[in-house]
């Protein structure tokens, strides 16, 4: 049986501006393949409410598991919130838990509970929250959609409070070989092993360094015994590659 899917949603005008470098993918990549979730797709859209509607609906009707990340603070163009609401045709409000929490955080941190922070207790009805012990102010789960911060220690803390909720399959392992030889030039014999592994996933991935040309070929799978042997069959095309 095939592992489940999963997709991760990225939110904000600043990734695609160029501004902030986006680190949650590649984490929640690498901790979903532990767990035994295939991460399928991964989107970013901009801080527009009717982007990231569509996008909930297509990618929660499409996968497993959805992740996003960013646009639930406390500032004007944090909309996500409202946006998975509608998404979902669910009603949003503060709710009172999760004013209960910043009460709590603000009071022990001296700071005042205002306005702009009461916006981060905005709760679409039906959903679940997910712990933030950074900073207090909550994600939430609504459907198979897991509503996350894109500060990266508060989206990893989420992350960690959400995995043990989900159904995993077969952690993903892989081995990889370094071939100092140019992609064309080990496409055919590629190709073929990947044939004879339908099973597997081979991915090659070119570089250049010093002017010479190479790939780092690596082999994924569930199947320990079947990685091994893919690997040896490699080793064997390019026997110069293991010395």
């Amino acid at each position: 049986m095939a592992n489940p899917t999963a997709a991760m949603l990225v939110i904000g005008d600043e990734i695609l501006s160029g501004r902030t470098r986006d680190a949650n993918m590649h984490y929640l990549a690498g901790e979903l393949a532990k767990r035994g979730v295939t991460l399928a797709e991964a989107r970013i859209v901009s801080d527009n409410r009717q982007a990231i509607i569509d996008a909930v609906r297509a990618l929660s009707a499409a996968y497993d598991t959805v992740f996003t990340s960013g646009g639930i603070g406390p500032t004007h163009d944090d909309i996500t919130a409202e946006a998975v609401a509608a998404a979902f045709d669910l009603p949003i409000g503060v709710r009172d838990d999760a004013r209960a929490l910043l009460e709590a955080h603000y009071a022990a941190t001296g700071a005042e509970l205002n306005a702009a922070r009461l916006r981060m207790a905005r709760i679409p009805e039906g959903a679940v929250l997910i712990d933030n012990p950074i900073s207090a102010a909550p994600g939430f789960s609504l459907g198979n959609v897991h509503v996350m911060a894109g500060v990266p220690a508060i989206f990893q803390a989420m992350v960690a409070s959400v995995l043990p909720t989900i159904v995993g399959g077969a952690p993903l392992l892989s081995q990889s070989l370094r071939i100092d030889r140019g992609e064309g030039e080990i496409a055919g014999p590629l190709a073929r092993l990947a044939d004879a592994y339908p099973d597997l996933s081979i991915g090659s991935y070119p570089f250049q360094r010093d002017g010479a040309f190479g790939a780092q070929i690596v082999i994924r799978g569930a199947d320990a015994a079947r990685v091994e042997a893919a690997m040896a069959e490699l080793v064997a095309l390019f026997p110069e590659s293991a010395a």
